[in-house]
This record gives structure tokens, sequence and C-alpha cells, in this order.
């Protein structure tokens, strides 16, 4: 009698793969759990995934510094074929037609501007030059006091008709006025005459040394200066009533004289004569001030370099 074995048969009845495992009979094993589902479910990170993203940053940063380092290499190969170029051939910088680096100018050597400390003086006071014979040496005349034939006074027109000069200063003068020129050291009168409008008006300029003796003989002014009319005019403010001024500026000493140029008599609220007076002595200040303003500006003219030998004039 054969023995019989248990098995399952192989493919067309061969027997089965010894290697093969063997079916074990007996209940089933109990079942895996699934992937979770669901909200709030925790979901496992895809490990394989957050590798592969981290590989690929850190070829990108690889490949940025790869470029940035060309760049630099770049720029030192260019610095090096600069160099070569300057500093090729015999002579080095002298080659090159540069300048060595001691002969280059440093910061030193840029003009710094400079500041003079001394303070320029203060210009001269032109009265200086008319208190004193010894510094009022500019040409003196009627031409140069009274250089204007028809000035305009205050908008008011005057035609110039005589002029003259004197050193007999007393006969320049009317009354007590002669003596006290004479007691006071005048040198010469100076005296003109204008005409407006029927009204005349003569101003006489008594000289002095100093300005004191010129402020004296204002101050002990009396009588008139003597009027002086034109060829062809007839005379006007002698022996009757006229308007009279007396100022004094430096060494000089001006009278005036107003009245009608027909000998008619200046009544007390008369206008015509007054005004004329005070136009005449006006503009007699100023041309006394213009000599002082002139030889004040020629003397720092002559003071400087430029000028120099080109002073004041000598008096006439």
């Amino acid at each position: 009698m054969h023995a019989m074995s248990f098995g399952q048969a192989g493919p067309h009845g061969a027997p089965e793969d010894p290697h093969q495992p063997i079916p074990q009979w007996g209940p089933p094993p109990p079942p895996q759990p699934s992937a979770p589902w669901g909200p709030g479910a925790q979901q496992t990170p895809d490990w394989a995934a957050l590798a592969d993203n981290t590989a690929a940053r850190g070829r990108r940063r690889k490949w940025l510094l790869l470029g940035g380092g060309g760049v630099l290499a770049a720029g030192a190969v260019a610095a090096v074929v600069a160099f070569a170029v300057v500093g090729s051939g015999k002579g080095g910088a002298k080659a090159s037609g540069l300048p060595s680096p001691e002969k280059l100018p440093g910061s030193s050597g840029t003009p710094q501007p400079s500041f003079s400390q001394v303070a320029p003086p203060p210009p001269p006071n032109p009265r200086e030059f008319i208190s004193s014979a010894e510094k009022d040496k500019a040409p003196l005349s009627t031409k140069t006091l009274f250089p204007h034939t028809k000035p305009v006074l205050d908008k008011r027109k005057y035609t110039r008709t005589a002029t003259a000069t004197t050193s007999d200063c007393a006969s320049a003068t009317q009354g007590a006025l002669g003596s006290v020129l004479t007691d006071n050291g005048c040198r010469k009168v100076l005296r003109a005459t204008y005409v407006r409008d029927g009204v005349a008006v003569t101003v006489g300029v008594a000289i002095f040394d100093t300005k004191a003796a010129a402020d004296k003989a204002k101050e002990q002014a009396a009588g008139n200066i003597a009027s002086l009319s034109g060829d062809d005019d007839p005379a006007f403010c002698r022996a009757t009533a006229c308007r009279l001024t007396a100022n004094a500026e430096g060494r000089y000493a001006y009278f005036t004289v107003a009245g009608y140029a027909n000998g008619k008599a200046v009544a007390e609220d008369d206008k015509a004569a007054l005004t004329a007076g005070r136009d005449v002595a006006g503009y007699t200040f100023r041309r006394i001030m213009a000599r002082a303003n002139a030889q004040a500006a020629a003397s720092v003219k002559s003071a400087s370099p430029s000028g120099a030998g080109t002073g004041p004039g000598k008096q006439a």
C-alpha cells in the first residue's frame, strides 16, 4: 500500500516550489490601519518631496555664487590687463607719459585764499581840506567857485551877470563889514551876481587862513557885502532896504544882498528877494563843499600806488 502525502498540486500537476511559503491554516491576520482622513487628521509629511526641494535650493545657491565669482574674476582679469598695458615697455611710468606718483600734486599744493588783517584807513573828512590854508591848495577863482552861467536853484533858473575878485576886502563891502573882514585877516573877496525875474542877488565870499577866523567874521558881521552890477545894469541895493544873509563854512565866510534890479526897496513882507537870497546862499554852500569833496578824493587817489603824483593843485 502506498503512503499518501498532503499538498497542493502545481501547474500541470508538477509538485509545488519548496521555497514558496506554505499557507498556514487558521484565522486571517488583523486588518492594517488605513491613512487618516477628515478634519483635524494629522497627515504624515512627505519626506521624499522635502528632500528634493532642499537639494534644488542648494543647487540654485551654488549657481548664484558661481555666477558672482565669475563677475569678480572678470574684473580681476581686466585689472591685470590694464596694469599690463600701463606698465608695459621700458621706463615704466615715463614710457606711458604719466607722471610718477611722487610728482603728482597733493592736496597741500592747492592754493588757499589769503585775507589781509590790516583794515583800510578811513576816508578823510572833506571839511579838513577847507578849514585851513595849509590844506586848501586847489585853484581858487570866480571860475572855479562860480562856474555856472545859468544855474537852476531849487527849480528856479538864474542868470549870472557879473563876477569880481579883490584882495582889498573892505572895498567889496558897505558899512561896518569892511573893518570886520580886515580885522579877522581877510585875504580876498570873490563876488558874483545872479538875476531872476527882476530880482538881483550878489554873493561875496571872504577867504581867511583858518576856520576860526571865518567863524568870527560871521559872528561879528555888520553892514553888508556891496552889490555888484553888470556893465549895462543899474546899481541895486545902494542906500535902500534889501535882504541880507551871513554864513560860514570852513575858512570861507559868505554874505548875500538881495533886492530889485531897478533899485526899488524891498518891503518887510516881500518873499521874492528873500527866496532869491536863500537860493544863492545855498548854491554857494554847495560850491564850497564841492571844492572840499574834490580835494578829499584827490588826496585818496594820490595816496594809492597807481595815483602817485596826482594830488590837488596849488592855490591860485
